[in-house]
């Protein structure tokens, strides 16, 4: 949210610097992110002065320069080469002198610097509208009035806004500080405080009077309830044309464009005081009739953005005795808004029930700075107040006249919070006693009223427009950030406590995977658990009955929540490819949700993604491209950590999967993985390879708790390595050799490794080499050559007996 600090200075008359109030508005509660800089005239006029023209001859290489002289209010007049034809002697004229900044009308900078034209010097430049940015005339010369004095700044004599702007990260619970009215009155309590009492001035509507009843419109709230109060005026014969300067600049020093003086003029209000307003063009009301109702389900409305869209039935609307005009809090229609021919108009101010207008805007995909602010509530007590305002404003700038009452339809009024403070409670939550005059002085800058007070406490009313102080604790949340969150002292005793946990608490075996993962290149990201069910398309293994919906989703992109880790993780593959970044290493620790129909389930998760090479390229090392084997690798090192030994691997058939395999331990599924399947990358458009190891975190935790650590000494005898070259069929995997070796030789055979894989010529058709490496050692004492060569004959023969291998 943007403030602007002149604007500020309307309300409560400080004279600090910007930052020092910026660092007071931070400790209230209201963080400035920063301060921005506002010129309503780039560069702010610095450096021009009034100049007067004493002399003006013709230029004695060039016929259409002017040589002239310029008193600018220095020790001598300045000579100055000239290129208007509408220079003369006598004239007063914006002069800018040497090393002032000019910009251009596309904002670029350039400087005036001492110079040489066509052989004569040239100290400064005579300047022309649009050279200023005070506007878009470049016929000559801009010709001041002669009663101004010389060596004046220019800025001085034209309106030029410079102004401060605070952009300030407000939190959704200060619904209350959402306009100037309100940033301000938090400053007037933080500077009471600092015993720095300033009155807080709020706009005077005394002079409110109907002019002439010419012009009534009925109004007929038929939804009270998302309707509570609903206020309107109308207001004839007035002239719709440009905002005057002043208001103009208000606006764009908030990032507004102004439109025309009654929409800005609504806008204003809307930024002064927080309460959104909308002016109907009265001659386009039908019946002169106002009602407030809900239409039918199906029924199209166009929009001021000229979209068409369909009503949902709860969507409250404005609507005259045909058709719907706005929807309420939200958004106008593009046929009953303010026009270059509107004469006359009904002014708009409402309270909406928040709720309403939050489905409302999330429905339709609508966030305007009403529906930003009816949303999280406003105060519905100065719904008449800021019509008048408003009205006011329209009468002087606009002109016309209040043609009607102002009519205020509020039968449910809402009421101000009542609460109990407890003084015992503030000094426990708060951590130190602060003094109870100081509390009292602290609740009454905020306008909350004090009814009683005891010696325990203090019986208190929150007004209505503070809806986020409703509790105790609230109350003393206000108390604390007034009185000052640096202001509370500490104790000099440190208190810890040291807790008993487990060896496998869930968050140090992440710890310990997630470091691991790191050193090896891995970055770790964190996904939203909101997603598209879109995604239940992609694979039949997802079952859309089992999403959990959203009740009131942000958006139809984020409206479940996800049942796998493998979508989201492709969107941030997506994201990095398409900045450049294709050589990737993620994973995530998250959860999946399940909605069955007898329960709910969250289930815990470690997903890795792989993608482009291995490594970064270098001069000095070859480029490897990620491989199905190497995300094995990466996962049995994982499992190795953990103490996960003795699993078994199981190809997998899936949909999501060209090409996969699942390790499990018992019955236990502990990881599956596999190569991402090409139609599913096509949906987010990633064309490179994309390798995906789904974890399930829940069985690794329980696995991991049945593991026992075993010690021994390390073997003092050497290991053995004899390898083989095996010719095999194509269908046989390394997997098969594997596990025939470990049946064959249980004790000795400590590795079998694959260090080889020969396919293509010289080789029978159906045929593939693989060239096995074989680890022996006897823990007790030096294998012989006998005891070798009788366990190498074992292998050879169960390999040739069960796989129909044969020695290369």
């Amino acid at each position: 949210m943007k403030i602007s600090y002149n604007w500020l200075k309307q309300f409560i008359n400080i004279d600090w610097d910007a930052e020092k109030t910026g660092e007071l508005l931070t400790d209230l509660g209201l963080e400035i992110e920063g301060i921005d800089t506002y010129e309503s005239v780039k560069g702010g006029l610095k450096g021009i002065v009034i100049g007067e023209v004493l002399t003006c001859v013709q230029h004695p290489n060039a016929d259409r320069l002017k040589v002239t002289t310029v008193d600018i209010g220095a020790d001598a007049p300045v000579q100055i080469v000239c290129g208007a034809p509408n220079v003369a002697t006598g004239q007063k004229v914006p002069v800018a002198t040497i090393g002032t900044t000019l910009y251009t009308t596309e904002g670029e900078a350039w400087k005036i610097k001492k110079g040489k034209i066509r052989g004569e010097e040239s100290h400064g430049m005579i300047c022309a509208e649009d050279e200023l940015g005070l506007g878009e005339s470049h016929d000559g010369i801009m010709v001041l009035d002669t009663k101004l004095k010389v060596g004046t700044f220019v800025s001085k004599v034209f309106e030029i806004e410079n102004d401060e702007i605070f952009e300030i990260g407000l939190t959704p619970n200060r619904a209350d500080a959402m306009s100037h009215h309100g940033v301000a009155r938090d400053l007037k309590a933080g500077l009471l405080q600092k015993e720095i009492q300033l009155e807080l001035i709020t706009p005077s509507v005394s002079s409110f009077h109907v002019d002439a009843r010419s012009l009534k419109i009925d109004v007929d709230v038929q939804d009270k309830e998302n309707a509570p109060r609903y206020c309107g005026v109308t207001i004839t014969g007035l002239k719709v044309d440009a905002s005057p300067s002043w208001l103009q600049h208000r606006l764009k020093s908030i990032g507004l464009s102004p439109i025309n003086n009654i929409v800005d003029i609504t806008n204003y209000v809307l930024h002064e005081l927080g309460q959104p307003l909308h002016a109907f063009d009265a001659n386009k009301i039908t019946g002169n009739k106002i009602e407030v109702k809900t239409c039918n389900a199906g029924t199209k409305f166009t929009t001021l953005d000229d979209v068409e869209r369909v009503l949902h039935e709860d969507d409250l609307m404005i609507c005259d005795a045909e058709k719907p005009m706005c929807i309420a809090g939200v958004f106008g229609g593009i046929n009953s808004g303010v026009t270059e021919g509107t004469t006359s108009i009904f002014l708009e101010s409402a309270y909406f029930n928040p709720v309403s207008v939050r489905k409302t805007a999330k429905r339709h995909g609508l966030n305007t700075d009403a529906s930003f602010r009816f949303e999280r509530g406003i105060d519905p007590n100065i719904t008449e107040y800021a019509l008048k305002r408003a009205a006011l404003m329209i009468v002087e700038i606009a002109g016309g006249e209040i043609s009607s009452d102002i009519s205020d339809t509020y039968v449910n009024k809402i009421n101000d919070f009542e609460v109990r403070l407890s003084f015992d409670n503030a000094k426990k939550l708060i951590g130190e006693e602060i003094p109870r005059e100081t509390i009292k002085s602290i609740l009454t800058s905020l306008e909350i009223k004090v009814n009683n007070v005891t010696e325990t406490g203090l019986g208190l009313t929150v007004p209505a427009y503070r809806n986020d102080v409703q509790r105790e604790a609230d109350i003393i949340e206000e108390i604390l950030r007034v009185y000052g969150y640096n202001n509370v002292g500490t104790t000099e005793k440190l208190n810890a406590s040291i807790s008993n946990s487990k060896r496998f608490e869930d968050y140090k075996l992440q710890n310990i995977i997630g470091n691991q993962l790191a050193s090896q290149g891995f970055y770790e990201i964190m996904a939203n658990s909101l997603t598209t069910p879109k995604y239940m398309e992609l694979s039949e293994q997802l079952n859309a009955d089992y999403n959990v919906e959203m009740l009131n989703p942000l958006s139809n992109d984020l409206s479940v929540m996800r049942q796998s880790l493998l979508f989201s993780g492709l969107e941030a593959v997506c994201y990095n490819i398409n900045r450049k970044r294709s050589d990737l290493k993620l994973f995530e620790f998250g959860k999946t949700y399940h909605q069955y129909p007898d329960k709910r389930e969250e289930d815990k998760h470690l997903s890795l993604f792989v993608t482009g090479n291995i490594s970064e390229e270098r001069w000095n090392t070859v480029v490897t491209p990620s491989d199905f084997f190497y995300l094995k690798g990466t996962l049995q090192t994982i499992l190795q950590r953990l103490g996960l030994n003795r699993l078994k691997s199981s190809p997998i058939k899936s949909d999501i999967f060209s090409e996969g395999m699942s390790f499990s331990l018992g019955k236990k599924n502990i990881v599956d993985f596999g190569l991402v399947k090409k139609s599913v990358l096509k949906h987010f458009g990633i064309s490179q390879n994309v390798l995906f190891a789904d974890f399930n975190w829940d069985n690794v935790l329980e696995m991991a708790k049945h593991n026992s650590i075993k010690f021994k000494p390390i073997p003092k005898y050497p290991k053995v390595r004899r390898d083989f070259a095996l010719l095999i069929d194509n269908t046989v995997s390394f997997e098969d050799i594997y596990t025939i070796a470990k049946q064959t030789e249980k004790q000795l055979l400590k590795n079998v490794n694959l260090f080889d894989v020969y396919e293509g010529k010289n080789l029978p058709e159906g045929k593939k080499s693989y060239a096995v490496s074989f680890i022996l050692q006897d823990e007790h004492k030096t294998l012989t050559d006998k005891q070798i060569d009788k366990i190498m004959s074992k292998l050879q023969s169960n390999f040739e007996s069960k796989l129909g291998a044969e020695l290369r």
